[in-house]
């Protein structure tokens, strides 16, 4: 068993060993995804509830299911299905609920299916032995953490959307220098504590 405390593991998921700068798992939603807030923020929540619930279920079928049964080779299988359930759930949530945003969100809504971040946070749970609570408070974490990720790299776009940058730098170069920097502002904080 690890025994990273609690509060540590939910501020590292967020901060020092953010899913996304740190493991680089997520990137394609974020970088396609990151064009306003509003969109920004819904996939980032959707993510977080995804990641969250999912590491929690995960957890459950791992430790009292697969493991008792000998079947943990059939844990990647498993972990992608609890996933793709429950991005129906959400897609089916949105779409009722917020239309905007289901139609802000397009194709990349049911796409959250094939994010590997939120696999990585359920593999990350196993991998480093976390028990059931440290298991949702890294789920729910790492979650935030790549909300806050997209909601920063949204709004920053959104900002250079009224600046004068040079025709070299506009679209994707700009993205991935902006990415770079965030990372790198991210990673400061890895010396502080340590998940592994």
């Amino acid at each position: 068993m690890n025994s990273t405390p609690l509060l540590a593991l939910f501020i590292g998921s967020i901060f020092t060993n953010n899913i996304l700068f740190a493991s680089f798992l997520g990137m394609c939603s974020f970088l396609v995804c990151s064009n306003r807030i509003s969109t920004a923020i819904g996939l980032g929540g959707a993510v977080t509830f995804v990641m969250t619930f999912t590491t929690a279920i995960n957890y459950v079928i791992y430790h009292y299911v697969l493991l008792p049964l000998h079947l943990e080779f059939i844990s990647f299988i498993i972990f992608i299905a609890v996933i793709a359930a429950f991005v129906q759930f959400v897609e089916m949530f949105v779409e009722r609920f917020s239309p905007q945003l289901y139609y802000a969100l397009g194709i990349f809504l049911p796409l959250i299916t094939v994010n590997c971040a939120i696999l990585g946070a359920s593999l990350f749970m196993v991998l480093r032995k976390y028990n059931f609570i440290q298991s949702v408070t890294f789920g729910l974490g790492a979650g935030l953490g790549w909300a806050l990720a997209i909601a920063l790299m949204a709004g920053l776009r959104e900002k250079m959307g009224y600046s004068n940058v040079p025709v070299a730098l506009r679209g994707t170069g700009a993205v991935m220098l902006i990415a770079g920097v965030i990372a790198m502002v991210f990673m400061g904080f890895a010396g502080m504590l340590s998940l592994q």
